[in-house]
């Protein structure tokens, strides 16, 4: 357990393994937490270091707003802090495939892959935007758990939350650790996003694309779209799996990584 100190928060992260780092950044409302199954299989092959953004976790909220393009910077502290210059591999999942974007636009002699899981390239519609606004307004009336019970029943397979009771307990959990303050800033972030699809036919860097077959909050169809646009890309579809992969096709998620990784040392 080790803590980044930036200007105005301390960015807390977990670190395994040594050689090539690997920075994996956790999707909305959850925590660097959900990467427990690739911190240790992972570490194998790996560096692996897995951030709390700014109010998730044990990470403390930053105060005002913040934007995707705050949290790459974040992210990117963690390296700072260890003193890593060289080129990394970023993935993120959902909002932090947003982040990996974000950071591959802003950094690009800093990345040497992208792992983009459970993501979309695209900015947010009116109608999304709208959506957004509302929750907003929901956690600031009755707090962050409204986000989880409305989130929860549609981020998994209906495999897995038939078969696998301890993972679902388990993002429960993950996501309990996450603070109003965190939540609507992260809100807020998400809406105001780059549209990053135009960055896609520009991505220097290989691309492993990641998508759970039975996501329901962003379907697989996205990921599709990106692996056409991507010029040095794989695209891995996973059975039984939702919107986190990871947590419920772990060995499948972890080879796939493992399989890339090994192609960029």
């Amino acid at each position: 357990m080790t803590i980044a100190n930036k200007a105005t928060f301390k960015l807390h992260f977990e670190e395994r393994g040594r050689g090539l780092p690997l920075l994996l950044i956790h999707g909305f409302p959850f925590s660097g937490r959900m990467w427990a199954g690739q911190l240790e299989s992972l570490s194998k092959s790996a560096r692996v270091l897995a951030p709390d953004l700014p109010g998730f976790g044990d990470s403390p909220a930053r105060q005002g707003a913040a934007s995707v393009d705050q949290y790459a910077e974040d992210c990117l502290s963690v390296l700072d802090a260890l003193h890593i210059m060289d080129p990394v591999v970023i993935g993120g999942l959902s909002m932090g495939g947003y982040i990996a974007l974000a950071a591959a636009r802003l950094f690009p002699l800093r990345v040497s892959g992208l792992i983009l899981a459970s993501t979309r390239a695209g900015a947010d519609t009116a109608e999304s935007k709208t959506t957004r606004d509302k929750t907003i307004a929901q956690v600031k009336e009755s707090g962050a758990s409204v986000v989880a019970e409305s989130m929860y029943p549609k981020l998994l397979s209906s495999d897995t939350y038939k078969d696998q009771p301890a993972v679902a307990n388990e993002l429960k959990a993950i996501m309990r650790t996450a603070t109003s303050e965190g939540v609507i800033a992260a809100l807020a972030a998400m809406r105001d996003r780059l549209d990053s699809t135009d960055l896609l036919p520009n991505l220097h860097m290989p691309v492993l694309i990641i998508h759970g077959k039975d996501d329901r909050v962003i379907p697989p169809a996205e990921a599709e779209g990106m692996a056409k646009a991507i010029p040095n890309n794989a695209l891995h579809l996973i059975d039984k799996a939702g919107h986190l992969p990871n947590l419920e096709q772990p060995e499948e998620f972890n080879r796939s990584v493992t399989k890339f990784l090994g192609k960029l040392v």
